[in-house]
């Protein structure tokens, strides 16, 4: 069997029998025939994690659409505002983290950060869904059966995925050079993927400051040490409105102005949304802390203790490791004991790497910014500046990568070759397989039936059971969903409510079977969107791959490329003009046109065997429109630099971090032979692109989970 197999296997080092709630958080490899184990290092984690190995970063999905100008957005969206997508709770079931943001920046045409107006027939319910939501979410612990333990399973992570999809079933079929791939161990440390955010100004964001901007208005150093533990819980409480206290009242010890006033200031800035005054009560004096304004107080900060003159908000770059966005800026809220929704930022990052990139919150103070440095792990606050605006989703140029792919066997000369590719002509820009989930329903198949209006089927799918790696309370829920089609009975077998299929259970409770529209319009907004998406993502992977088929790479008229905004035919006389480069294909949509050749029927005739009509994307729920959007089939990175560099310990890092740099730590030093050899990458992508795919073009593999842990299987036995 290994003799049929190609000189590379991608090796996903998982045992073949472990319990799919022990599973580790392992390194994927690509790696050769000969039956030789590569090192590892890795921390034991969830099955999350796992998954996580193959998220690679991406850029925020802003296209280029003819009516939004030319930083529109893909998959036919507007940008959707922070404060809605902040709120969002990442799905822990079939909206894994793999599907929903893996890729370094949630794009809008990723489904998480649509902006299409919201359907009259959803809207009046969701608030009061989403508030709902927050309460029963509050006491719930992740990963935890009915009786408090997970049970254990025999089947391995290999035969879960069996059902899983490949590669060749979401229409990832080209490469564009002819280069022979070679293996290489891809995140086998976390800190193998480093990425920096390039801003709108075209400048790489980097954490090289932690000097906080000198402001007389701010309080002194004291207002952090000023309260006690037991003090500072009971204020929170208050400000929670967690018990019954209507007032905080704090002796002064040392009674002196100087004292009282940095009590008054540690309560304001510590704990937003409460006034303080001073009483005396038998002869001593008292802080007493009250709300100012009830609940709205403790998510709009106060007004009047900020400085006119001063920008309201406070932009600062946050470094991470290990965490994505929404999770790290969860910490902050809640350090800071804010709501999430006062933060902005350009694109959310992911979980499984170093990511550096810019942040705004409104009216919290560099100050207490920086304080947080003393207090929390793989983070670091830098480069603080006051600015009269937040940031934007998709505002950002883009982001630069510095990736190490391990133990590498190519030869040097193979290393050459696949890295000028990259360079010179660069990567097919498929969406990468982590848009469309790790079960054997994919994301894209509810997609379709949501544009197919076929309601009754949307339910089926996200709710079934289904094979594939899921939790076993999961199992449990969608079997007891197949048995009884009771929502509330499903819904007890899950301790974990707010994945989309608690979310659609608690909706189907309330609102009835017959209803399902409005059951469903409980998922959060971005989450329904997503499968929408998925759904036109998967319709141009395979239209690209038909493109590149059948005319190679190369323009060819009736293709069309952007000029501006709009986009043109490519005529007989005018083919010289342009390169492959230059050329766009359209998402599905009511608002876009197709290619004046072949690929043209192949979009009619696809959409025709989904019983769907190009000629009318629109929706009756306005939500579910399509007005399309264009986006180019071969990106070219910019900024391509490499090495191979040789190394003995599999744990050492391999190059320094913005936080090593800061820290005044040596770059490593490598020697000119080592036990292994590593290729460390750089190269920047612009908005729209996943790195998956670049990378899938330098190692010429099958990136999907299904295609690594069979292959791994086949190589272990």
């Amino acid at each position: 069997m290994l003799g049929r197999l190609k000189p590379w296997i991608l090796r996903v080092t998982v045992a073949t029998a472990l319990p799919r709630t022990k599973l580790r958080a392992l390194p994927v490899a690509v790696q050769p025939a000969p039956r030789r184990a590569a090192p590892r290092s890795q921390a034991p984690g969830s099955l999350k994690c796992f998954l996580g190995v193959f998220k690679m970063e991406m850029a925020e999905v802003t296209g280029m659409s003819m009516k939004r100008g030319s930083q529109a957005v893909e998959d036919n969206d507007s940008v959707t505002s922070a404060e809605e997508a902040k709120r969002q709770k990442v799905s822990e079931c079939s909206l894994t983290k793999g599907q929903d943001r893996a890729e370094n920046d949630c794009p809008p045409s990723g489904g998480h950060v649509p902006g299409l107006p919201r359907a009259v027939s959803v809207e009046e319910n969701q608030q009061n869904a989403d508030a709902q939501v927050e309460e029963e979410e509050e006491g719930e612990e992740d990963g935890l059966s009915e009786d408090g333990e997970e049970e254990e399973e025999t089947e391995s992570f290999a035969d879960m995925m069996k059902h899983g999809l490949t590669e060749l079933d979401v229409g990832i079929t080209k490469f564009v050079s002819s280069h022979q791939g070679f293996s290489g161990i891809l995140k086998e440390r976390y800190s193998d993927f480093v990425v920096h955010e390039i801003g709108k100004d075209g400048q790489i964001s980097h954490l090289d400051d932690l000097s906080v901007p000198v402001d007389e208005e701010d309080p002194s150093e004291d207002v952090f040490t000023v309260l006690t533990a037991e003090e500072k819980q009971r204020l929170e409480e208050l400000q929670l409105f967690k018990n019954k206290e209507t007032s905080v009242a704090i002796e002064v010890i040392e009674d002196t102005k100087e004292k009282r006033t940095v009590i008054h200031q540690a309560i304001k800035s510590l704990f937003p949304g409460l006034e303080t005054k001073t009483e005396d009560r038998e002869g001593k004096k008292y802080i007493v802390a009250y709300h100012a304004a009830g609940k709205k107080a403790l998510a709009n900060p106060r007004k009047h203790s900020w400085p006119k003159s001063r920008g309201s908000y406070c932009h600062f770059v946050l470094y991470k490791e290990n965490k994505d966005t929404m999770d790290a800026i969860n910490v902050l809220s809640k350090y800071l004991r804010v709501k999430p929704n006062i933060f902005s930022y350009m694109g959310t990052k992911d979980k499984r790497a170093i990511t550096v990139q810019e942040i705004a919150v409104l009216k919290i103070t560099a100050q207490r910014l920086a304080h947080l440095n003393k207090c929390l792990m793989n983070f670091k606050l830098g480069n603080f500046s006051y600015q009269k605006n937040p940031l934007k989703l998709g505002e950002l140029q883009g982001n630069h990568f510095t990736v190490v792919l391990r133990n590498i066997t190519g030869t040097n000369d193979q290393v050459q070759q696949a890295m000028n590719s990259l360079k010179e002509i660069g990567f097919i820009n498929y969406y990468g397989m982590q848009r469309f989930g790790t079960t054997a329903v994919p994301t894209y198949q509810v997609g379709r039936a949501i544009l197919q209006n076929s309601w009754t089927e949307v339910m089926d799918l996200i709710l079934k059971p289904r094979s594939g790696a899921e939790k076993g309370y999961l199992v449990k829920c969608r079997e007891e969903w197949a048995k009884t089609k009771d929502p509330a009975a499903a819904l007890r077998k899950l301790p974990v409510k707010r994945c989309v299929e608690g979310q659609l259970l608690r909706g189907l409770s309330k609102y009835g079977m017959k209803n399902i529209v409005s059951a469903f319009g409980i998922i959060p907004r971005n989450n329904r969107l997503m499968y929408i998406h998925s759904y036109q993502s998967y319709v141009w992977n395979n239209m690209v791959s038909k493109r590149i088929e059948e005319y190679g790479l190369r323009p060819v008229p009736g293709d069309l490329v952007l000029k501006g905004a709009t986009a043109t035919y490519i005529e007989e006389g005018d083919v010289n003009s342009y390169s492959i480069h230059d050329v766009v294909m359209p998402l599905p949509g009511f608002d876009v046109i197709y290619p004046k050749h072949k690929i043209s029927e192949a979009y009619r005739e696809m959409l025709m065997a989904d019983n769907l009509d190009i000629d009318n994307m629109r929706h009756k729920i306005r939500d579910y429109s399509l007005s399309g959007a264009y986006r180019k089939i071969i990106i070219r990175p910019q900024n391509v630099s490499w090495e191979v560099v040789a190394y003995d310990d599999p744990k050492i890092p391999l190059f320094n971090t913005d936080v090593d740099n800061l820290e005044g730590k040596p770059p490593p030093v490598f020697a000119s032979e080592g036990k292994y050899r590593a290729l460390k990458m750089d190269f920047s992508l612009p908005p729209s692109t996943y790195a998956t795919m670049a990378i899938r073009e330098v190692l010429k593999m099958d990136t999907s989970i299904k295609n690594q842990t069979q292959l791994n299987t086949t190589w272990l036995r």
